[in-house]
């Protein structure tokens, strides 16, 4: 049994690094169940989250197209199976919290300047208000989250400069960061997402249930 801390002493660190698609339904999904694991875990546990870049549509050329025949087509479904696995998304989102209004209305989009942005909101101590900011605008309301003035509005709704957003997206800046990002974990293994590394050292995949991750952080939490 997992034993808390008596006062004064020092808790035990976990690092998750979160590897994930703005574009990505579960990755919403599966931190918004952390959040709820790490809730429970609080007296226990000094969880700290940074997250990584993964492209589920790295083409970044074209306008996109719209979710459900672009994801039929993916998986060699049905538009009405797709749409019925998306309604399912909405509840669960719902649930949770979560602003997943849009979720059929969306067009496919390259998240690349996206992942810019996060990397840059970082440095401001904002990663994880950005990467929410991300993901309601593009589930919670199907904007392009490739046009500039959208992450721009964005940034600027985590209380971000709207001009230093600008200047990151007129620019070249962090591109390299991003692309370590989908190298290194490519690399290592993480070809689906949300995949957690905790530590650095052992993996989680999916967008587990909050139980589930409870015990999974308490049992590393344990390791040597």
């Amino acid at each position: 049994m997992f034993e808390s801390h008596a006062p004064g002493a020092l808790m035990t660190t976990l690092q998750i690094d979160i590897v994930s698609d703005i574009a990505c339904p579960w990755c919403a999904i599966g931190y918004a169940r952390l959040e709820k694991a790490m809730a429970a875990l609080k007296d226990d546990l000094d969880i700290r989250v940074e997250w990584h870049a993964f492209e589920l549509n790295p083409d970044p050329s074209g306008d996109g197209e719209p979710i459900l025949p672009a994801l039929a087509r993916k998986y060699g479904r049905s538009e009405d199976e797709m749409r019925a696995n998306q309604t399912q998304m909405m509840e669960i989102a719902k649930d949770l919290g979560l602003n997943f209004e849009k979720l059929q209305e969306r067009y496919t989009r390259n998240t690349f300047d996206g992942h810019r942005l996060v990397k840059w909101a970082g440095e401001q101590g904002k990663q994880t208000e950005m990467k929410m900011a991300l993901f309601e605008a593009y589930f919670g309301r199907a904007e392009n989250v490739t046009d500039t003035d959208v992450l721009i509005s964005c940034a600027s709704s985590v209380g971000l400069d709207a001009e230093e957003a600008q200047a990151v997206l007129s620019s070249e800046r962090y591109a390299d960061a991003v692309r370590a990002d989908e190298a290194r974990y490519q690399q290592a293994g993480v070809s689906a997402v949300p995949a957690y590394i905790v530590n650095q050292k052992f993996l989680i995949s999916g967008a587990q249930e909050p139980d589930t991750l409870i015990d999974a952080l308490r049992e590393i939490a344990q390791e040597p």
